[in-house]
């Protein structure tokens, strides 16, 4: 049998959990009253933070889950996703609109990465 190893486990979610060597990451948002533009900036900073306590980064990325409050925002959330992802290891990704855990919650996105 495998291992399974979990990253940071609390009583409802992991922030990760490894297994065969993937990265699952729990769904991150960011503060809420941000910009989705400020949200997505801390959203994958925060994922960056994950991956590193995984052993890997954002350009062993696999997919990409995003959900948007309001998809007329997919424009912001994109400036700053491309800024972030890195270049020639952009993982598989779907976009889609979503009511989020609170009205405040503008973006929240969950990856995969390969360990």
């Amino acid at each position: 049998m495998s291992e399974i190893k979990r990253i940071n486990p609390g009583a409802r979610m992991s922030e990760a959990v490894i297994h065969n060597g993937v990265a699952y990451l729990a769904g991150q948002v960011g503060a809420p009253t941000k910009s989705v533009k400020e949200q997505t900036e801390a959203v994958l900073a925060e994922i960056d933070r994950i991956l590193a306590l995984c052993g890997t980064d954002k350009s062993r990325l696999l997919t990409a889950q995003i959900w948007l409050a309001d998809i007329a925002t997919f424009a912001q959330m994109n400036e700053v996703w491309d800024k972030w992802v890195s270049p020639g290891n952009t993982p598989a990704r779907w976009t889609g609109e979503a009511r989020l855990a609170t009205p405040d919650y503008r973006v929240e996105i969950i990856v995969t990465a390969a360990v």
